[in-house]
């Protein structure tokens, strides 16, 4: 049970958390309220510091209400030794007053600090080597959030529910989530990607689909602290060689568009970037365009494997929708503020269990890939719903058992792609027209 001044609250973790989130500063806490405005001095069954982690809470136990979130980990004040109960209005005044700020600013300094702390141990060439791609998640058919959000369409009509748009920067080797950007599904990947690129640190490779591809933003990348890019070349694109390092692996020149040059006068009139052939077994030959022009720092055999590890973050959104969220695509939150405050909860508890991940597999000499995410975010699960029984003094030996438990979850080594990618005709009772 807590004791002490209300207005101490910002920096204590619930017992059921504490052994948990070891990792979050107060420090970081404490700004993200402030810079919220939602710090206050009334005392309430549910201050704002505990608010945070009921959002965080929710993601890490989607398959449960709200209210079952709160009260398995004991969330409640004044009183918090007798189990209080507390309406799921009161939970939703709650969210609304915290807002949507504290959690994007308390993943802002967490992610930061974290991708930053992990970065070097996972390094190509002296790069820190990051993915950019973007996904969608379903959210409650509700009025509003079919007005803010929008359908998906087709031939057939409006889809059943209306869907957020994000976009994700990861760290590959971890699988930390260093920056996030969301809105309607409306707006495409691109335009939500436009806040990500002062994102990436320096000393660092970003990776992404060729339907990123904008040569103003590679310029715009590579021109400050050593960044550069790599991605798959669009069908029909023309260059002008001005090397060739050897049979498919050439030094080009591509034009900026004049709209970026309009924007940016002082930028040039051309890019050089390296333009890699290659072609695996099984598979039709791919040309590949990077800002790593030097081959003799960066070998062409390096590169083409690297760029197929672009398809870690989609790992990443696998672990988050089928594992973190159970399967349930579709957020529960009725207002696009409260869906943007359950995504950037979402976001936190993913990189939580990503770094203490981390830290285990350290710990072992291992990847963090190594290690299993389903069976790591179990452990945690029952960690966090057990650890309010436990006495205080008891929590580190058992967050101690808990690392024990999670470094048994290693992991095959990862099996090479034989096979080409194909669509499956789906089973139908019905007689195909066409072959």
């Amino acid at each position: 049970m807590w004791k002490g001044n209300f207005g101490d609250l910002v920096g204590v973790v619930p017992e059921s958390l504490s052994g948990f989130a070891r990792s979050v500063s107060p420090e970081w806490m404490e700004r993200a309220l402030r810079l919220g405005e939602a710090a206050t001095v009334r005392k309430r069954k549910l201050p704002a510091p505990f608010v945070m982690w009921l959002v965080i809470g929710m993601a890490l136990f989607a398959d449960r209400s709200i209210e079952a979130v709160v009260r398995h980990l004991d969330l409640i004040l004044p009183d918090r030794s007798k189990r209080g109960h507390i309406t799921s209005s009161a939970i939703a005044q709650a969210r609304n007053r915290l807002g949507i700020r504290p959690l994007l600013e308390l993943f802002t300094a967490s992610a930061r600090h974290w991708v930053d702390a992990v970065a070097d141990t996972g390094r190509w060439r002296g790069l820190a080597v990051f993915g950019l791609d973007g996904s969608t998640l379903r959210v409650a058919d509700s009025p509003d959030n079919v007005a803010f959000f929008g359908r998906p369409t087709n031939n057939h009509g409006p889809a059943g529910y209306p869907k957020v748009r994000l976009v994700a920067l990861m760290e590959l080797r971890s699988h930390l989530i260093r920056a996030l950007s969301l809105g309607p599904f409306t707006l495409g990947e691109p335009t939500l990607a436009q806040v990500l690129w002062d994102q990436l640190p320096p000393l660092s490779l970003l990776i992404m689909d060729r339907g990123f591809i904008d040569y103003g933003v590679f310029y715009l990348i590579q021109s400050v602290g050593a960044r550069h890019w790599l991605t798959r070349a669009r069908a029909g694109l023309s260059w002008k060689v001005l090397h060739t390092f050897e049979p498919g692996d050439e030094l080009v020149e591509v034009r900026l568009s004049p709209t970026f040059r309009v924007r940016f006068p002082a930028a040039p009139l051309t890019l050089c970037v390296r333009a890699i052939v290659y072609q695996r077994p099984g598979f039709r030959p791919q040309r590949l365009l990077t800002s790593l022009l030097d081959p003799q720092v960066f070998p062409r055999p390096e590169i083409a494997p690297l760029y197929h590890q672009r398809w870690e973050i989609e790992l990443g959104f696998d672990e988050t929708k089928t594992h973190t969220l159970e399967r349930q695509e579709t957020l529960r939150s009725q207002s696009p503020e409260r869906v943007a405050q359950e995504i950037w909860g979402l976001a936190i508890a993913y990189n939580l269990v990503r770094y203490e991940m981390y830290q285990v597999a350290a710990g072992c000499g291992l990847p963090a890939y190594r290690l299993s995410y389903r069976g790591s975010l179990l452990l945690i699960r029952n960690f966090c719903l057990s650890a309010w029984l436990l006495a205080p003094g008891t929590l580190p030996r058992h967050l101690e058992r808990l690392h024990e438990e999670m470094a048994l979850l290693v992991l095959p080594p990862r099996r090479p792609r034989t096979y080409p990618r194909a669509v499956k005709s789906r089973a139908t009772p019905y007689p195909r027209k066409r072959q």
